[in-house]
């Protein structure tokens, strides 16, 4: 083995390290996933984390969609560029609970295009968890790129023990691309929480007239078929589309929409799910929150 060669793997094996000692740090890895793009699982992602934080917990919102990051514009985050301190890269204090990093966050322009091969997205997948300043966290909420291709794979192999929900929209042509999340989830581990069905209907905000755009039922069925939890059906929100692209998130304590009702049951749900299960979290961090209040 040659110098060059020799010094590459002394590199892969620290980042490894690195990734090993932030995942310590965080309870419970929540993997939000999709079959196929459009479904707003971006979106999802991003009110589950808000949500959360909202709730109290210390969240990380990871955004490694290298093609596609949406997460920036979702919270009014494009043109941030992240600090690096020591060779470690800084994530963005969104909220006071709410930490953020993206592709789009490290891009000198937002514009610019990742024209990479399978090994450098690797790379960067690896330096994104690992090499990010997230501290303590209750949660690490990751947006990852639609579909089962290489950068979901390796998502999954670098978070061991990670929970993931799948995002999908009520129309049969997206339930078929759940089944195949739902079998990707089987094969490489990820503990599968359940589903969650985005685009349930829209609620006309002045009448309140209810039309479902989509067809209704195929979350319930299809969650019924793989023997799944339905964590939630969130409706069309025109206000929630409107803050998306204006970076100014909607969904707050005291907000009231259909959405926003929504999207606080989908958390409470995943919330029972993994803090009600004393197999979820890391060992060494149940040990070390019994130190502190010993």
């Amino acid at each position: 083995m040659d110098s060059r060669n020799r010094k590459r793997k002394k590199e892969a094996e620290a980042l490894d390290r690195e990734v090993k000692l932030a995942l310590e740090r965080v309870k419970y890895k929540v993997l939000v996933l999709s079959g196929k793009g459009g479904v707003g699982k971006s979106t999802v992602a991003t009110n589950l984390a808000l949500t959360l934080a909202e709730a109290g917990r210390r969240v990380g919102l990871l955004d490694v969609d290298l093609h596609g990051p949406s997460i920036p514009t979702l919270l009014g985050l494009t043109g941030k560029r992240a600090r690096f301190v020591d060779d470690r890269i800084m994530p963005i204090q969104h909220a006071e609970n709410l930490k953020v990093i993206s592709m789009g966050n490290l891009l000198r322009g937002r514009d610019d295009a990742v024209i990479w091969r399978g090994p450098l997205k690797m790379k960067a997948i690896t330096q994104l968890i690992g090499g990010v300043e997230w501290g303590d966290l209750d949660y690490l909420v990751v947006d990852s790129p639609p579909g089962t291709g290489d950068e979901p794979l390796s998502i999954a192999q670098l978070i061991p023990g990670a929970h993931a929900v799948v995002v999908t929209t009520p129309q049969e042509i997206s339930l078929s691309d759940v089944r195949k999340s739902v079998g990707f989830c089987n094969e490489v581990g990820l503990k599968l929480i359940g589903l969650i069905e985005n685009m349930s209907g829209y609620v006309c905000p002045n009448c309140g007239h209810r039309d479902d755009i989509f067809g209704t039922g195929g979350g319930e069925r299809t969650a019924s078929q793989l023997s799944l939890r339905l964590l939630g059906k969130i409706p069309i929100d025109s206000g929630v589309v409107r803050a998306g692209d204006s970076g100014l998130p909607r969904l707050s304590k005291t907000e009231e929409s259909p959405a926003a009702e929504a999207f606080r049951r989908v958390v409470d749900a995943i919330r029972s799910v993994l803090e009600n299960d004393a197999s979820a979290p890391d060992r060494a961090l149940v040990e070390a929150d019994r130190a502190k209040n010993e």
